[in-house]
């Protein structure tokens, strides 16, 4: 089934519409603390929301757990879901992962729909048909590839942002700017992340979606191109794992910072291995670094991060996988790393 992404100027209309086409008896909406406060007042009195029952998890990626899950599980149970019911997803990434693994395995599958809120699940978790839960201390581990019947985009939902997640959701722009065009790429560069303009961002979005559905399009389950997407997450989900690991749970790393801090260290790796300009490594970077800071990191750690590595899942046969780049936009999937290359990479991110 091919996902159906809209970019929505009437909210209203367009969830009535995509409601009339999931057949449900049975209507329910799941959100984290932070969307329950901030998101869902804006649509709670949709009237093709009338008789939707709220689920509501606590929010940050620390809970998108099993404990959790289960929650979503039992409150569809509670409330009488049958396997012709409907869940909306309402919030980022964290919700719609998870939401979209509950209504995927919930009485083997019953209709989802998902509202991204934030910039990063509007141009990376809602779209594409992953759906899963950390398990293990591990990022994403369980879950499968199942499509929403809708998404829907409404950048009216990024006013409830703060700067760092919105920041976090750029970093995934700039990748997808990163595998597609030198155009795209310049752009991204030059928007003023300091006071962003919310029309000029909304056109950047549809630029970057139109970027990852392309690619999704021609490799639904990542056998090959889809691979292009992963850009920056090897080093990326280490990090983040990393950082659930090891600091403090409270406030963990932002997904779309650790994808920042990896793409410096897998542009390094790219100009070491495939040619990726040196210049154009260092303009990207610097991008980063004045804009998403620094993540503190010893050579202490680098086994425990380069293990990390090794749970990927891209990986083959226990070899570290990366997806690096010869150019913008010139993909190179399935390279490979010798652990030297990988901490000389960590040096270039700690220090360079």
């Amino acid at each position: 089934m091919e996902q159906s992404v809209i970019i929505s100027n009437n909210l209203k209309t367009e969830l009535a519409t995509a409601l009339s086409e999931c057949e449900h008896d049975r209507l329910f909406v799941l959100a984290d603390d932070n969307t329950a406060a901030q998101c869902w007042p804006l649509i709670r009195n949709f009237f093709c929301l009338r008789g939707a029952r709220l689920i509501t998890i606590p929010a940050s990626d620390t809970h998108k757990d099993l404990e959790s899950l289960t929650h979503v599980w039992r409150q569809l149970g509670q409330g009488g879901a049958t396997r012709h019911s409907c869940l909306i997803n309402l919030g980022g990434g964290m919700v719609t992962d998870l939401g979209g693994f509950a209504a995927s395995t919930f009485k083997r599958g019953i209709d989802f729909i998902n509202i991204p809120t934030t910039l990063l699940a509007m141009v990376d978790a809602s779209v594409g048909g992953k759906t899963g839960i950390n398990f293990d201390g591990l990022k994403n581990e369980i879950g499968v590839f199942n499509d929403a019947k809708r998404v829907l985009l409404d950048t009216e939902f990024l006013r409830t942002l703060d700067e760092r997640n919105l920041r976090s959701g750029y970093a995934e722009m700039l990748k997808h700017g990163l595998i597609s065009s030198e155009s795209h790429w310049a752009e991204l560069l030059n928007f003023d992340l300091e006071r962003p303009d919310l029309q000029q961002l909304a056109r950047l979005l549809a630029e970057s979606v139109q970027v990852k559905e392309r690619i999704v399009g021609k490799d639904p389950y990542e056998k090959g191109l889809r691979k292009a997407l992963n850009l920056g997450h090897t080093f990326g989900h280490a990090f983040e794992s990393f950082s659930l690991r090891k600091q403090d749970k409270a406030t963990p790393i932002l997904h779309g910072y650790a994808v920042a801090y990896g793409l410096v260290c897998e542009l390094y790796l790219s100009a070491l291995k495939t040619g990726f300009p040196t210049e154009k490594m260092h303009q990207t970077v610097q991008f980063i670094r004045d804009h998403y800071g620094r993540f503190t990191i010893s050579c202490d750690d680098y086994n425990e991060l380069i293990a990390l590595m090794r749970h990927d899942k891209k990986n083959t046969a226990g070899t570290i996988n990366f997806t690096l780049l010869g150019n913008i936009g010139d993909i190179r999937i399935n390279q490979t790393a010798g652990e030297d290359d990988i901490k000389e990479a960590l040096d270039f991110f700690r220090e360079g």
